[in-house]
């Protein structure tokens, strides 16, 4: 049994690195409906479970150091490929394809959870607030609204098994009315964006070593610096200072995405290997206890996802947005920038771009998204 921190941070980057290392080499199937991110979260939740650590107070101690300064840090990395010109310069049409997804997806986890809370807890809203962040942007924004409401460690096993299996049902289903786009044009009386032009996003330079150490300095540092400011913001009931802190340090990595050292190479494959770092962390702490309530929020991510898809569509027929875009804007927030320009290509090669900055600017919004679906569901919940 592991009572120390550097055996069990040993295990955490083991099991960390082991999912992420199979996918790469084997491709199994079995990583469409459950990615190595909550591969990781359920292996190490059963070595937890196994009691292959205890939660010695040296152990407890690096849990809560480890989280309170990597989400931080992390979302700070993610805001470095986000360019806001770029974003921007996508147009009127585009933009508005993803506003009218953002405010479906809010009305749908709004009437999803009046739907079904008498048969969630008292603090059932938590796994439904965290999801509608990753649900904009991605697993990070899902973690960071976590830690800002308070949502229990167990809460998250739950949250990630609904994501990646409604994500998965959402990707068959957006690749497979493809075909149907004529027909849905019509109906919305859109012209196709198959022929729209945007430049591509510059290519990314592999990392170096000391990009890679470079990057990793500057994200803890800015984590440490946002945890002293936030520590002096103004607080209340839904706004702490983990709130203050992760709000700060998204705002300053937009602000150096805007500068000469965004060209800086490394940023991406750091936050990469820090994401599913702090997956492991978070789940070294909790239990299977939380997956008994899994089969009614898969059934509440459903329900949002089919009520998303008819509020879209009928945003459609009133602004003539075709298929493919609201395609595309729906996968951006769904699915995040891995999955979204697969899709694009599918309809069309000239869409990626469009895609990708869609599902940069989902990661931008994600976690102040979240925070407030949270805000909305704890008055409804009260």
């Amino acid at each position: 049994m592991i009572e120390s921190v550097w055996p069990y941070l040993a295990v955490m980057l083991l099991v960390a690195g082991f999912w992420p290392a199979i996918e790469r080499r084997f491709r199994w199937r079995v990583f469409e409906v459950l990615p190595p991110i909550v591969l990781t979260y359920l292996s190490v939740t059963a070595l937890s479970v196994a009691g292959v650590w205890t939660a010695s107070p040296e152990i407890h101690a690096a849990q809560g150091v480890l989280v309170s300064r990597l989400v931080p840090a992390l979302l700070f990395l993610l805001m470095i490929n986000c360019d806001l010109r770029a974003i921007l310069a996508l147009g009127p049409r585009v933009l508005g394809v993803f506003v009218c997804t953002s405010i479906s997806l809010f009305v749908a986890f709004v009437l999803a959870y009046l739907i079904f809370r008498h048969w969630i807890p008292g603090d059932g809203w938590m796994p439904l607030a965290s999801l509608s962040g990753s649900w904009v942007g991605g697993t990070a924004n899902m973690i960071a609204v976590k830690q800002a409401i308070g949502m229990s460690d167990t809460a998250l096993a739950t949250t990630l098994l609904t994501d990646a299996l409604c994500y998965s049902m959402w990707v068959v289903v957006l690749f497979a009315v493809a075909r149907l786009a004529p027909a849905f044009n019509r109906w919305t009386r859109a012209v196709s964006s198959a022929d729209m032009i945007v430049v591509d996003t510059a290519p990314r330079v592999p990392a170096t070593v000391d990009s890679v150490l470079l990057w990793l300095g500057l994200a803890l540092l800015t984590a440490a610096l946002a945890a002293v400011a936030g520590g002096v913001m103004p607080v209340g009931s839904m706004v702490s200072p983990t709130t203050w802190t992760i709000l700060i340090a998204t705002i300053a990595g937009l602000v150096v995405a805007h500068t000469p050292l965004a060209r800086l190479p490394g940023a991406q494959s750091v936050s990469s290997a820090m994401l599913i770092s702090v997956v492991a962390v978070l789940a070294s702490q909790s239990s299977f206890a939380g997956i008994a309530a899994a089969p009614i929020y898969l059934l509440c991510g459903v329900t949002v996802i089919a009520l998303h898809a008819i509020l879209l569509c009928l945003f459609a027929r009133l602004f003539h947005f075709d298929l493919y875009l609201c395609g595309i804007s729906s996968l951006a927030h769904i699915g995040g920038v891995a999955a979204t320009p697969v899709l694009a290509a599918t309809y069309s090669r000239s869409l990626v771009p469009v895609g990708i900055l869609l599902a940069l600017l989902g990661y931008i919004l994600g976690t102040g998204y979240g925070l407030v679906v949270a805000a909305v569901l704890s008055r409804l919940a009260s």
